[in-house]
């Protein structure tokens, strides 16, 4: 091959691949034009024509599908529509999976089970009267309790039960085995039905192949069904319901109710879901009356489909939304509002206004399950019986809606809201009445939304934000605290009312269950082989209506009992009152925010800031009180020769901390703050002929947001010298701390680059440009400018390198196809010190 490659075949090189580089081009832009303009685009007007409710918008659908009005915006509709129903369908096809591999509820199999045999209608009967008296155990559930009594008491006359019982229904239930299995397989194949085969279907389909990435023009099949597909959910899942729930709300007269409430297109679609309920129910029930089993099944099916959508819609949005409505209305006094101004919000913002308050009753439902979990790593198995345990593997809540009856979802929606709602009345209004009047010039809050303050609501947002609530989120201690609390008053509460066993068991009794349990594990588990037998659906069932608690321990039951529990719940009701009102007020947010307060006074003067910032502030100053106690309580039993080298180490840990803290939480945001005003915010907001100011508390705050943005991206790039220092530092932490590796290897590179970049177009603009002799419009343009000139002659100087790497690797691929002949692997040997020795070289490979 010769030296250089000659000039025609670098340019035949470049024309292939600019060829190449096009043909690629124009396919993927087909691509981004199929699914991220055909299809959102069609979604969209077919969803607008479907509810304008006329035939002439029907006639014209080809016409409005082409037409370019409002493109944008009917396309960010139309992504919305397509996932909602992409959600739908991955929904539908996730809650088959649930009923065939959790089981159809009973009253879906039974009718089917009928015409296998004569046994069968004597063990649908059996069924029935077990579920009937699994659900009278349910429905009174403190039996179990006093049952679990006897059974800590005398493990052994259980397992005698159990083996009983075992040999009484063990002939009969062996009987129907067969028969149930196969009504069982005989529905899954109804389920399980396959028109082609989908293993080897979803072995050749890719995510590649279905979006078009590979090249090939096969998604155009793709797009046409995604389209079909959209269409159809867009009529059975929203046409229908919308329409039904229309004609009936209209038919009842409740029209102008329903426009009150500013969401007349979900609730008619609700109301519409329910009516839709209620009618496949009916239709079942019809279907099972005449015989017509595939249309009984159908509807029965249709009909869960319906109820669990409701259902999620109701756990998930209407009853955190009725927990944030109600904390919003009993927090009222504290905020110095009225209903009246609450309604005003929500006339003039209705979405942001419900979304706000749903997101506040997710958050108190949150903490609250939270709140749970940790009283169930205190509190004896077992106490907590009437509240559903989330961290038990059994517990799905799926299976729940599809087995469990209306009535008791609305039972149980019911009594959660009566509880949340006391708690909030306990812990929340009835403090604010005592505060109230104890203390009346210390509420209410000051919460507005603008403030006077030259500091920007943003900086102190972002500060809120970055600092203060991962620092104190990030810290395990107040889980411990907590729980350490909880602890003591079960303690007090239980020695008090002589409930120690109840609330905490006694260790001599777990100790014994400790080694009965596997007894206890395996009669439970042979109880269970017969059920199983039933179908995977039976033993599901037998799962959710399972009397006990899974870790059920013995407790000693005292006199009076019902009367120390009633005790036990007065008392527990006025000490959630006593902490809530603490935290209302002594040493959180008196201190907080009075201390909050006169630490914000030193930043904003005398003017007005948000409570919120002030509450913050002091709470994390309360928070670092707190922790420097606790750590000197534990220090104190070693001893005063310990503590005086303990509190040596920690000044000098807290003294280097506080030097890398300076430096890198002080030093460089503020560099980096600066410096992005000077590039990008001065040249975009002040003219030319106004002089820019600077605030440096408020590009400290904003350089704190863009440093972590910055240690984001770099921790999650490729390998490079600065991405190692950031690991090492992490791995080092707080207690090994190395100073003289964070200075010389991050604080000074970092610092330096920031200082040069600010310096350098200092200096040119102000030092060198009037010695040249230019106007003073000149130097002051070239003073306002150079920085973003500098940092597009950065930009470009990049993009130039990167092409000459991209031109060198298209030299070598031209030279490559050119004159490369093969590739040979040879043994790499190493040239010996003696000549005379050497052997015959290796081959060499060949081009």
């Amino acid at each position: 091959m010769p030296s250089r490659l000659p000039i025609q075949d670098i340019f035949a090189g470049l024309v292939t691949s600019i060829g190449t580089a096009i043909r690629y081009w124009f396919h993927y832009t087909l691509v981004a034009f199929a699914w991220l303009g055909v299809v959102p685009l069609t979604a969209c007007r077919i969803y607008k024509c479907l509810f304008t409710g006329s035939v002439s918008s029907l006639l014209t659908l080809p016409l409005d599908i082409l037409s370019t009005e409002n493109l944008l915006a009917d396309c960010l509709q139309g992504c919305f529509v397509v996932t909602c129903t992409l959600c739908a369908f991955i929904s539908l096809v996730w809650l088959r999976e649930q009923i065939v591999h959790g089981g159809a509820p009973q009253w879906l199999e039974q009718n089917q089970q009928q015409p296998l045999n004569g046994v069968g209608q004597q063990n649908e009967a059996q069924a029935v009267v077990n579920g009937g008296v699994e659900n009278a155990v349910l429905d009174q559930p403190a039996n179990p309790a006093a049952e679990n009594v006897v059974v800590g008491e005398n493990p052994e006359i259980q397992e005698e039960q159990v083996d009983e019982e075992e040999e009484d229904n063990e002939d009969e239930e062996d009987a129907v085995v067969e028969d149930a299995a196969d009504a069982n397989n005989g529905a899954q194949d109804d389920m399980n039905w396959n028109a082609l085969e989908w293993d080897r279907a979803a072995e050749e389909l890719t995510w590649e192949r279905m979006l078009g990435l590979d090249g090939s023009l096969v998604f155009l099949e793709h797009v046409f069904w995604v389209v079909s597909l959209n269409t159809l959910f867009i009529l059975v899942f929203a046409f229908c319901p919308y329409h039904i729930g229309h004609f009936s709300i209209v038919g009842l007269g409740f029209e102008e109710y329903v426009q009150a409430s500013h969401f007349e297109g979900l609730i008619t679609t609700i109301v519409g879901y329910v009516l839709l309920a209620v009618t496949l129910i009916v239709c079942h029930g019809l279907a099972a009356l005449v015989k017509f089993q595939r249309s009984r099944r159908l509807l029965g099916v249709c009909y869960i489909v319906v109820k669990v959508s409701l259902l999620v819609v109701v756990e998930i949005g209407v009853f955190p939304l009725i927990c944030g409505w109600w904390l919003d209305i009993c927090s009222l006094e504290m905020f110095d509002a009225t209903l009246k101004d609450r309604e005003l919000s929500f006339q003039s913002a209705p979405g942001t206004t419900m979304f706000l308050h749903w997101l506040v009753g997710m958050v108190y439902v949150f903490y609250f399950a939270s709140f749970i979990l940790l009283l169930r790593e205190v509190l004896r198995p077992g106490v907590l019986w009437f509240l559903r345990n989330l961290n038990d593997p059994d517990f799905n809540p799926v299976q729940e809606m599809i087995h469990l009856p209306i009535y008791r979802h609305l039972r149980r929606f019911i009594l959660s809201v009566i509880v949340f709602g006391s708690i909030v009345l306990l812990m929340l209004w009835l403090p604010i009445r005592i505060i109230k009047y104890l203390l009346p010039n210390f509420l209410p809050y000051n919460v507005m939304l603008y403030s006077d303050a030259p500091v920007s609501e943003l900086s102190l947002e972002l500060l809120l934000l970055q600092v203060v609530l991962p620092a104190l989120l990030e810290q395990g201690h107040t889980r411990q605290w907590l729980k350490g609390l909880v602890r003591a008053w079960t303690v007090t509460a239980g020695y008090l009312l002589d409930l120690h066993s109840y609330l905490l068991g006694d260790q001599e009794e777990n100790e014994n269950n400790a080694n009965q349990q596997p007894n206890n594990q395996h009669a439970r588990n042979n109880n269970a082989i017969p059920v199983v037998g039933e179908g995977l659906h039976a033993a599901h069932q037998a799962i959710l209506q399972q009397g006990g608690p899974v870790g059920f321990q013995p407790y000693r039951r005292p006199l009076k009992f019902p009367l120390r529990i009633f005790l036990l719940i007065v008392f527990m009701c006025i000490t959630l009152l006593i902490a809530s009102l603490i935290c209302l007020t002594l040493p959180v947010f008196v201190f907080s925010v009075f201390a909050g307060r006169w630490l914000m006074s030193f930043w904003t003067g005398t003017a007005k800031i948000h409570e919120l910032y002030t509450a913050a502030c002091g709470l994390y100053v309360c928070w670092l009180t707190i922790r420097a106690v606790t750590v000197l309580v534990a220090w104190m039993p070693q001893g005063r020769r310990v503590i005086f080298q303990k509190v040596k180490e920690w000044s000098l840990m807290i003294m280097k901390t506080l030097i890398v803290a300076i430096l890198l939480a002080g030093v460089v945001p503020l560099l980096l703050g600066l410096l992005f005003e000077l590039v990008i915010v001065a040249p975009l907001r002040v003219p030319l002929d106004q002089t820019p100011l600077f605030y440096p508390w408020q590009d400290w705050a904003l350089g704190v947001l863009h440093a972590k943005i910055i240690a984001a991206i770099t921790l999650m790039g490729p390998q490079w010298w600065l991405k190692t220092v950031i690991e090492q530092v992490y791995a080092n932490g707080i207690r090994n701390i190395d100073l003289h590796f964070i200075i010389r290897k991050l604080a000074a590179p970092v610092i330096s680059v920031l200082l040069l970049s600010l310096c350098v177009p200092y200096v040119i603009a102000s030092g060198v440009v009037p010695l040249l002799g230019v106007t003073a419009e000149m130097q002051n343009l070239v003073q306002r400018r150079i920085y973003p000139f500098l940092l597009m002659v950065v930009v470009l100087m990049g993009i130039l390198s990167f092409q000459v790497r991209q031109f060198k690797r298209l030299y070598e691929h031209i030279k490559n196809d050119k004159y490369l002949v093969g590739q040979r692997l040879v043994n790499y040997e190493r040239k010996s010190g003696k000549q005379g020795t050497s052997t015959t070289p290796p081959q060499s490979s060949q081009e």
